[in-house]
C-alpha cells in the first residue's frame, strides 16, 4: 500500500501533466530551445531553510548569518522582520538598502547564499526506491535515478518525463530518451537538474500488459495459464 504522502505526489504529478505542454521526443534544435527556457532564469531563489550572511560594510557589528525560517522570513536587527523567500541574492540586497537606508547614513550590504537548505528533486516511477532527494552541485537525471536505486526493468526508458517549474512559476514538461544516453548516440539527453525538478520514470508498454493480464485474468479467471497451452502468460 502505498504511502499517504506517495499518494499525494502523484496527485500532483497528475496536476501538473494536466497543466503543462509536454515536448515530446525533441530535436537537437528543439532540446536547445527547451534547454534555454527552462535556465531562462539563471540567478538563484531563496528559499526556506537556506542559510544566509548578511554582512555589512560600514557597520560589522550589525553583520548576521540567519537561517530562512518555515513563514520565508529572517529577523535583523534594526529592521526586525524581512520577508526573503522567493528573492534573489540581488534583490534582497536592495530591499534591505531600503530598509535600513532610515538607520544608517551608507547602508552598504551584501548577502551571501551560505548553503541550500531547500534543493531537492523528486524520482518517481519505475525506479527501486521513488522519493525527494538532495541535489548538491551538478546532478544530471541519470545521475538522480541512480540516487533513486536505478530503473526497475520495466522502466520505459525512451519516454522520461521531467517537469520543471519555467517562466512565471508555470509547470513545463517534456521527454528525454534516456536509452540514448545509455548507447551513448546521444548524451544531450542526460540534462542537469534544478531545485525542484520532478523526475517520472513511466512503465514500458510491456509492463502495462503483464500488470492488465495480472490483474483481470489471473486475478479473476480460475485457470492455470501455466499449463495445458503451447505459451505461458
Amino acid at each position: 500500500m502505498k504511502s499517504l504522502t506517495h499518494i499525494k505526489f502523484l496527485y500532483v504529478l497528475f496536476i501538473l501533466f494536466a497543466c503543462s505542454p509536454v515536448v515530446k521526443n525533441p530535436t537537437p534544435l528543439h532540446h536547445q530551445a527547451v534547454q534555454a527556457s527552462l535556465n531562462s532564469e539563471k540567478e538563484y531563489r531563496i528559499q526556506v531553510g537556506d542559510q544566509l550572511d548578511i554582512k555589512f560594510f560600514y557597520n560589522p557589528e550589525l553583520n548576521e548569518q540567519v537561517t530562512v525560517r518555515p513563514d520565508g522570513r529572517i529577523s535583523l536587527q534594526l529592521v526586525h522582520e524581512v520577508m526573503v523567500a522567493g528573492l534573489t541574492p540581488s534583490e534582497l540586497t536592495q530591499r534591505l538598502k531600503q530598509k535600513y537606508a532610515p538607520e544608517l547614513k551608507k547602508p552598504e550590504i551584501a548577502v551571501i547564499v551560505r548553503s541550500f537548505g531547500a534543493y531537492k528533486i523528486y524520482v518517481d516511477g519505475e525506479v527501486n526506491k521513488s522519493g525527494m532527494f538532495p541535489i548538491v552541485g551538478y546532478m544530471t537525471v541519470l545521475q538522480a535515478i541512480s540516487q533513486a536505486g536505478g530503473m526497475k526493468d520495466t522502466a520505459r526508458t525512451s519516454e522520461v518525463v521531467i517537469i520543471r517549474r519555467g517562466e512565471f512559476n508555470k509547470p513545463l514538461a517534456f521527454q528525454l530518451n534516456l536509452r540514448k544516453v545509455v548507447d551513448s548516440t546521444d548524451m544531450s539527453q542526460d540534462i542537469a537538474l534544478q531545485p525542484f525538478d520532478i523526475v517520472y520514470v513511466p512503465k514500458s508498454a510491456i509492463a502495462n500488459v503483464n500488470t492488465w493480464v495480472d490483474q483481470y485474468i489471473r486475478k479473476n479467471i480460475p485457470i492455470d495459464f501455466s499449463t495445458g497451452f503451447g505459451y505461458s502468460f
